[in-house]
């Protein structure tokens, strides 16, 4: 976090020995805004009883202490919103983890699905996806052109149902296996959707909502449909 501006927040609020209801969704504000993790809100704390104790000598006692127990309260009950607190998870395959956290990330989007996936032969994931583009998802599918025509590939159904579909008309393999749901929760791994991923292969997957990670691929991703996909 940046110091100086944290301090003069503190200094400012330190006049009355008060923190307002203005001055606590300030700091609310500015937690959002420049913590990263809890190591800052760490740094907010410390740095806040380093300047009660600064004050303690001229203060009155009991205004201080108030005033560093409502500072106090605003800072952990920022804990859990911070992204690094946010739920993240690793899944592993060969076995249905992988499958079923993917099929239920599709099952409970509800506004936007952009998947940039290698290859889609699964029709487990295939089946969640078609019911989520008619229930008014908005679904973007970007894949490997090479493997459109595999043997099983699901591509062609899924470009049936009306759901933009687009592969990557590229000489280089798309190989990318990631999806984007609701613009919030990210899953990227080396999980392939397909069904031998699931049942012999050694994948991995990772599913965050840690908001900078998800803007990194969002932006990836509106970059590659840009490049390749519909307008």
């Amino acid at each position: 976090m940046d110091r100086k501006q944290i301090d003069e927040f503190l200094q400012a609020t330190l006049v009355d020995l008060r923190l307002s209801r203005a001055e606590r969704q300030a700091l609310h504000t500015l937690i959002e805004e420049l913590a990263q993790g809890p190591h800052d809100l760490n740094q907010l704390r410390n740095r806040a009883f380093a300047l009660a104790g600064e004050r303690a000598s001229s203060a009155p006692d009991r205004l201080l202490i108030d005033w560093l127990r409502e500072l106090v309260r605003v800072v952990d009950a920022q804990r859990g919103a911070l992204p690094e607190a946010r739920h993240s998870e690793a899944l592993f395959s060969p076995g249905r983890a992988c499958l079923d956290r993917l099929v239920g990330l599709i099952s409970a989007a509800r506004m936007t699905i952009d998947a940039c996936v290698y290859t889609i032969t699964d029709d487990r994931l295939s089946g969640p996806l078609i019911a989520a583009h008619r229930r008014g998802v908005k679904v973007r599918i970007i894949t490997e052109d090479s493997k459109v025509w595999d043997l099983g590939s699901d591509i062609e159904r899924l470009d049936s149902t009306g759901m933009s579909v687009e592969d990557d008309n590229a000489p280089g393999l798309m190989h990318h296996k990631f999806a984007i749901f609701d613009d919030r929760t990210l899953a990227t791994g080396s999980y392939n959707w397909t069904r031998s991923a699931a049942s012999a292969n050694q994948e991995n997957l990772i599913v965050t909502s840690h908001a900078p990670l998800v803007a990194d691929f969002a932006r990836e991703f509106a970059r590659l449909w840009k490049a390749w996909g519909q307008p």
